[in-house]
C-alpha cells in the first residue's frame, strides 16, 4: 500500500450528552473525502479511540468506510492492550475494507514492556503474522510514554506485513535515523498511472475494470490484493466503478510524521507523508505544504509551513482534541464537545483559536 501526501486523523462527534453522533461523523468523511488528501485515520489518538466501547469502535469504523470515497487510502486504528484484541479489531476492519492497520504500542504495563522491550516486538510480530491487513506502527511517546526505539523499528521493519510507522514523537533527528536504517527494506505496491494509491475497495469486484499497465495483471492478482475484504464492500457492482489503469511501484519502510508543526521538515528528513491532527481542521492547508515539497518548489513550501507551525502547535499539540474539535467548527466540519475528562475550552482559549484559524480557512 502506498502512503504518501497528508493523512488526517480523523476525529469521533458526540452528542452533548456524550452519546456518537454519527451523522456528524458522516459529514466529516464525507467532506474530506472531496479535499486532495491521500486518506483517513479512523479511530487514532485524535479519535478517542481509548475513550469508546468495543461496540461503538466498531460502528465508527463501519460508517467511515461506508462514506468515504474509494480512492482514498483508510486507515483504522485498531491497536488495543493486547495482541489478541488487537488482532480481533484488525480482523473486523479488514472485513470492511480497510486498507492499514494502525496498531499503537500497548502502555498499560509499560514499566514491564521497558524492563523486556522484547515484549513489545512480540505483540507487532503477532498481529503482523495474523493480520489480514497490512501493518503500520504507531509510536506517541507524549501520550504512552513510551518511545519505539530505532533499533526495534528497523528489526520490526524486515516483517513483510510490516510496511511502516506513524512517528509521532515529533523528533526529526529520529525520522531521519528510522529511513537511514530502514533503507534495505522494500515492498511493492499499486498505484495508479498517476501514481496514487489503488485501495483495495477501488479494486474488490472490479477486476474488469482495471486496465493492465506495462504488464498484464490476472483477475486472480487483483483479488489477492484487496486486502482480503469478503463483506458487501466487495460487492458493489463493478458497473458503477470507472476504469483506471494500474501499474506497480516498490517503495521503501514508510514513515508518517505526526506533527504538523514540523510537517516540511520531517518530509525532507525521509517520511512519505504525514498522519496529523491538524489536518481533521486543516486538511487543504497541509496538504499545500506537501504539494509544494513534492513538486520541489522549497520557498513555497517553506512559506506554507511557517504559516501553520505555530497554529498547529496551539491548537493540537497543546490543546489537543478540545481545541482541534473547536478548529474543526470553525472550518465548516463538525466537531463538538470531548468526551470527558476533556473539559469545553474556556471562551479565552476559543477567542485564542478564532484569530489563530483566521487565515486557515479550507
Amino acid at each position: 500500500m502506498l502512503l504518501q501526501g497528508i493523512f488526517p486523523a480523523a476525529t469521533t462527534p458526540f452528542y452533548p450528552d456524550g452519546r456518537l453522533y454519527l451523522k456528524k461523523l458522516e459529514h466529516n468523511v464525507d467532506r474530506y473525502s472531496k479535499t486532495p488528501i491521500a486518506g483517513m485515520v479512523i479511530l487514532g489518538s485524535t479519535g478517542e479511540a481509548v475513550m469508546l466501547s468495543d461496540d461503538e469502535q466498531r460502528q465508527v469504523l463501519k460508517l467511515a468506510v461506508e462514506v468515504s470515497a474509494d480512492d482514498k487510502v483508510l486507515v483504522a486504528g485498531t491497536g488495543l492492550e493486547s495482541a489478541v484484541q488487537t488482532l480481533a479489531l484488525t480482523e473486523y476492519a479488514a472485513q470492511l475494507g480497510y486498507d492499514m492497520a494502525l496498531v499503537r504500542t500497548p502502555s498499560y504495563y509499560r514499566p514491564q514492556m521497558k524492563l523486556k522491550p522484547e515484549s513489545i516486538a512480540a505483540h507487532y510480530k503477532f498481529v503482523a503474522d495474523r493480520s489480514p491487513l497490512p501493518v503500520l506502527l504507531y509510536s506517541v511517546p507524549p501520550f504512552t510514554a513510551y518511545d519505539l526505539p530505532i533499533e526495534m523499528v528497523a528489526e520490526l521493519a524486515n516483517h513483510p506485513n510490516i510496511i511502516g510507522i506513524k512517528e509521532s514523537s515529533g523528533n526529526v533527528e529520529k525520522i531521519a535515523a528510522m529511513h537511514a536504517a530502514t533503507k534495505h527494506v522494500k515492498h511493492t505496491a499499486n498505484v495508479t498511472e498517476i501514481f496514487n494509491a489503488v485501495t483495495g475497495r477501488m479494486l474488490s469486484g472490479a477486476a474488469d475494470n482495471v486496465a493492465p499497465l506495462n504488464g498484464i495483471i490476472s483477475a486472480e492478482v487483483l483479488g489477492a490484493t484487496a486486502s482480503g475484504a469478503t463483506t458487501a464492500t466487495a460487492t458493489k457492482p463493478s458497473a458503477t466503478r470507472p476504469k483506471f489503469k494500474m501499474r506497480t511501484k516498490e517503495v521503501g519502510f514508510q514513515i508518517l510524521a505526526g506533527a504538523a508543526q514540523s510537517l516540511l521538515p520531517s518530509l525532507e528528513a525521509g517520511a512519505s507523508g504525514s498522519v496529523l491532527a491538524f489536518g481533521a481542521c486543516a486538511p487543504t492547508a497541509c496538504f499545500e505544504v506537501y504539494t509544494a515539497w513534492k513538486e520541489g518548489d522549497k520557498a513555497l513550501a517553506e512559506l506554507k509551513q511557517q504559516r501553520i507551525a505555530a497554529t498547529a502547535k496551539r491548537v493540537a499539540g497543546e490543546l489537543g482534541v478540545p481545541g482541534i474539535k473547536y478548529a474543526m467548527d470553525l472550518n465548516g466540519y463538525y466537531g463538538g464537545l470531548a468526551r470527558l475528562p476533556f473539559l469545553p475550552l474556556t471562551g479565552e482559549e476559543r477567542t485564542e483559536i478564532e484569530k489563530l484559524m483566521a487565515d486557515i480557512r479550507n
